[in-house]
């Protein structure tokens, strides 16, 4: 068995995620997701979709986006 990294449970079927920057050891995707998902940089929901970049800064979506002042991003075309 393995420990999660995020909430420390011993379990039998946890794995492992391997990224660039390192990765970790979970017991379920929603630990997974709180430790690798980045944040949205207005209201800082993390991001399990392909969500929008701008300028090096992330967003769940171009609501987001525009509240923080971005201009031409698009939910939709």
């Amino acid at each position: 068995m393995a420990t999660c990294d995020v909430c420390g449970n011993d379990y039998d079927k946890s794995f492992t995620v391997k990224t660039v920057d390192g990765g970790g050891t979970f017991d379920s995707f929603e630990c997974a997701i709180h430790a690798l998902a980045p944040s949205c940089a207005h209201c800082q929901c993390k991001i399990i979709g392909h969500g929008s970049e701008h300028d090096g800064k992330m967003y769940c979506c171009a609501h987001c986006a525009r509240k923080s002042g971005v201009i031409g991003l698009d939910d939709r075309v």
